[in-house]
C-alpha cells in the first residue's frame, strides 16, 4: 500500500482550521503557494509537447461526450479531458500528495481519490464565445455521485487574473437549494445553453432569498483555488494578450460511489468516466478504479509524522 507523506515545510502549506471554515462558508478557497516555478514550468513543457502531439498513453476507449480539442479544431476554447491518465508529467507534479492533502482537509475526508482532470487553453480572442465559460456547477452533472464533498482544483500555469479571464465563483452559492433542474443539468456546461445556465443561476438565487455575487479570482503562479461541487462558477473573455493556461483537476472523498439518477424518460443520467472506470461485482461503475481514480493521499497516523 502507497504511504503518502508531507514534509513539515508542506504540512505548513495546509488550511488552517480558519480557513477550512471559510471553504466551507463561502464554497471556495485560494491556496498558499503549493507549487515552485520549476514544477509549473515542468508541466507547461510537457502540455506543450502534449499539443505537439506527444502521449504517455492513450484512453484504451473514447468516451461518447469526451472534451478533446484537435489542431484542427483552430484557435478556440480547448479542453482536453483525462489530461492526468495521458500525461504522466502532470499526473506525477499536479497530483503530488500535498494538493491533495489540501483536499482532503477541505472535504473532511481521511482519504482523498482522483476524481477526472482538464488542461484548458484559453486564447487571447477576446470576441470568441467559446471563451466565455457559463454559470454552472459541476454537481449538476456529477448527479451519478453519492458524495456532496467532491471539489475542483483550478492551477493555472501563470499569474491569472480577471483579464486573463480567471476563475470567478458566485460566493455562498454551495450552499443553495437547488430549484427543479432539467434533464439538460446532467451534461457538460459546454453542451447546455448559455441563457439557461444563466436563468438557473438567477432562479436559485432567488429561490433562496438571496443575489449571486461574483468574485473574480486573482491567482499567482504556484497558488490552486479550490471550489465545492455545488459552487457556482463561470469565467470571462481573455483579454489579456496572452494565452490562459489552465489545468483543472476534480478530487473525490472515500465515501463517493456510483448510485442510479434517473432523468425524466427514464434513462440514467452518464458520466463519461463511466465508460472508461472498471465494474463493481454489482456491474456499476467502480469510483474506485486505482487505473482511473487512485487513492493520491491518506491522512494517517503514518502520514502525519515527519520523514
Amino acid at each position: 500500500m502507497a504511504v503518502f507523506s508531507l514534509t513539515p515545510a508542506e504540512q505548513a502549506l495546509l488550511p488552517s482550521p480558519e480557513e477550512v471554515r471559510f471553504y466551507r462558508d463561502h464554497g471556495w478557497y485560494l491556496s498558499k503557494r503549493l507549487f515552485s516555478d520549476e514544477e509549473i514550468e515542468e508541466v507547461s513543457r510537457s502540455n506543450e509537447r502534449f499539443y505537439e502531439g506527444h502521449r504517455d498513453r492513450t484512453l484504451p476507449k473514447k468516451p461518447p461526450r469526451e472534451e478533446y480539442w484537435e489542431p484542427e479544431h483552430g484557435d478556440v476554447l480547448r479542453h482536453n479531458d483525462y489530461i492526468c491518465y495521458e500525461n504522466l508529467t502532470v499526473r506525477r507534479i499536479l497530483c503530488k500528495p500535498l494538493i491533495a492533502a489540501v483536499a482532503g482537509r477541505l472535504m473532511g475526508t481521511e482519504q482523498v481519490r482522483l476524481w477526472t482532470s482538464t488542461l484548458i487553453y484559453k486564447p487571447p480572442q477576446p470576441e470568441e464565445p467559446t471563451n466565455v465559460v457559463p454559470w454552472h456547477t459541476d454537481r449538476h452533472h456529477w448527479q451519478m455521485c453519492t458524495s456532496d464533498k467532491l471539489l475542483t482544483a483550478f492551477i493555472p500555469l501563470h499569474d491569472c487574473d480577471e483579464d486573463s479571464g480567471t476563475l470567478s465563483v458566485i460566493d455562498s452559492s454551495h450552499t443553495w437549494e437547488d430549484v427543479d433542474l432539467p434533464d439538460s443539468s446532467a451534461l457538460h456546461f459546454a453542451q447546455r445553453d448559455a441563457d439557461e445556465l444563466d436563468d438557473l443561476l438567477e432562479a436559485t438565487a432567488t429561490r433562496n432569498g438571496s443575489r449571486a455575487r461574483a468574485v473574480p479570482l486573482a491567482i499567482e503562479k504556484g497558488q490552486v483555488s479550490f471550489h465545492h461541487c455545488r459552487t457556482y462558477h463561470g469565467s470571462g473573455p481573455n483579454v489579456s494578450g496572452r494565452p490562459r493556461r489552465v489545468v483543472t483537476i476534480r478530487f473525490q472523498d472515500q465515501s463517493n460511489r456510483w448510485r442510479p439518477f434517473r432523468l425524466s424518460d427514464g434513462s440514467l443520467a452518464t458520466h463519461n468516466i463511466d465508460e472508461l472506470v472498471r465494474r463493481t461485482p454489482e456491474g456499476h461503475p467502480d469510483y474506485a478504479d486505482p487505473d482511473f481514480c487512485p487513492v493520491l493521499y491518506e491522512d494517517t497516523p503514518r502520514t502525519r509524522r515527519s520523514p
